[in-house]
C-alpha cells in the first residue's frame, strides 16, 4: 500500500472475476479514489468468449462498490499485438506464451498509458504478485498456488512504480471468503482459464482457424520415420499425444524436437527428452545482472522452480540446470528468481 492515499486516483482493471472485484474493494477501503475499467479485447459474440457475462459482472461490482465504471475497447490492438504474435510463433514451430505479451502490450501497455494520460496516479489489477516501490521491485505472490509473477517479467520497472497489486499478500481462499462476507456476486465465480481475454479454447482448433494442416514425418532420435503428424505448429515439446506412430514402442513417446525447415517431429522416451542446458534471448532484466549467477528458473506458469546457473551475457544467457527436466520449449518464457524476487527473464531459444 502507498501512504498518503487521499485523493490518489486508481484505475482498476475490472475483469468481472472475484480477484479484480476484491482488488477494487480493498483499494476503496484503503481510501483511494477508485474507477473500475473493463477491457474488451475479443469479439463478445464468439461462442468461446465469456466476455459479455464478464462485463455484466463487472458492472454489478462497480454498482455495488459505488465506483465509476467504463469500458475500453482494445480488440484491434489485441489482435495485432497479441494474437498475431501467437499465430506467427506457432507457424515457426515455437510455443509462445500469449499471456506474457498480453500483460506487456494490453494491461500494462495500452491500459497503463490510457490511465496515465487521464491523470490517474496508479493502475491496479487482481494479479497474485507483489511490487515494492521506490525503487520498484517485483516479487512472487505469497500464494504459491496462484503466483502470477511469471506473466509480469516483461513489465518495465518504471511502470511498476505506478502499479498496485492488492492481492499480492493474500491467499485465494481468503479472497473468496472476503468476497462472500461482503456479499459480492462474484464470490464463487470460477477462475478464468485459457487464453488471456478469450477464455478456454482448444488450442489445436484455435490454431486451425489460421493455420492449415501440414502433414509430415514423425521420427525417432535416430532419424527413422515411425509415423505422421498434422503439422509442427500443432505440437509442443513434451507433448505426449496427437501424433500417429506405425508400430507399438512399449513405453510412452513424447515430442522431444521439431524441425520447421523439414516439417519433422522428433519423438522419444521420457529419459530422451530430458534437458539440462538451454539458451535464453530477448531478455528483460529488473536489475543490473552480473553473470555467472546462481539463481532459480521457471519455464512455465506455476511450473516447478529449478535451481540453475546462468552464464554468457545478459542479452544471450546460457542456463545450466542442476537436474534434467522435460518440456523446455523454444518460444516459451524462462523467468529467473532470487528467492521470491523476479530478476528478469527472456524467451527460450
Amino acid at each position: 500500500m502507498i501512504s498518503n492515499t487521499k485523493q490518489q486516483k486508481v484505475a482498476v482493471g475490472l475483469s468481472g472475476g472475484v480477484d479484480s472485484s476484491i482488488a477494487a474493494y480493498l483499494l476503496k477501503e484503503q481510501g483511494y479514489d477508485v474507477v473500475g475499467v473493463h477491457m474488451q479485447c475479443w469479439d463478445y459474440n464468439d461462442a468461446a468468449c465469456t466476455g459479455e457475462q464478464d462485463r455484466a459482472d463487472a458492472v454489478k461490482i462497480a454498482t455495488q462498490l459505488n465506483i465509476p465504471f467504463l469500458t475500453l475497447n482494445f480488440e484491434k490492438e489485441y489482435r495485432e499485438n497479441v494474437i498475431s504474435y501467437f499465430y506467427n510463433e506457432y507457424r515457426s514451430g515455437r510455443t509462445p506464451n500469449p499471456d506474457v505479451v498480453c500483460n506487456r502490450e494490453i494491461k500494462f501497455g495500452l491500459f497503463y498509458d490510457w490511465a496515465m494520460s487521464q491523470g490517474f496516479d496508479f493502475i491496479a489489477t487482481g494479479h497474485y504478485a507483489r511490487v515494492k516501490h521506490s525503487p520498484a521491485q517485483l516479487f512472487k505472490g505469497v500464494d504459491s498456488s496462484k503466483d502470477q509473477s511469471y506473466f509480469l517479467y516483461q513489465v518495465p520497472l518504471q511502470k511498476l512504480e505506478k502499479v498496485l497489486f492488492p492481492l499480492g499478500e493474500m491467499y485465494k481462499e481468503d479472497v473468496r471468503k472476503l468476497a462472500t462476507n461482503i456479499g459480492l456476486p462474484t464470490a464463487n465465480k470460477a477462475d478464468s482459464v485459457g487464453i488471456c481475454f478469450i477464455g478456454e479454447v482448444n488450442i489445436k482448433d484455435f490454431l486451425r482457424a489460421e493455420i492449415p494442416f501440414n502433414f509430415g514425418p514423425v521420427t525417432n532420435i535416430s532419424g527413422e520415420v515411425i509415423g505422421e503428424h498434422d503439422g509442427i505448429a500443432f505440437y509442443t515439446i513434451g507433448q505426449r499425444h496427437g501424433f500417429r506412430v506405425s508400430k507399438y514402442h512399449g513405453l510412452p513417446l513424447y515430442v522431444i524436437g521439431k524441425d520447421a525447415s523439414t516439417n519433422t517431429l522428433v519423438v522419444g522416451y521420457s529419459e530422451q527428452g530430458k534437458c539440462t542446458n538451454f539458451s535464453v534471448q530477448s531478455t528483460v532484466w529488473h536489475s543490473n545482472v552480473v553473470l555467472p549467477l546462481e539463481c532459480s528458473v521457471r519455464i512455465r506458469h506455476l511450473g516447478e522452480v529449478y535451481s540453475c546457473t546462468l552464464s554468457g551475457t545478459p542479452s544471450n544467457v546460457n542456463v545450466e540446470l542442476h537436474k534434467g527436466i522435460h518440456g523446455i520449449a523454444p518460444g516459451q518464457s524462462a523467468v529467473f528468481y532470487l528467492d521470491n524476487l523476479v530478476m528478469g527473464g527472456g524467451i527460450i531459444h
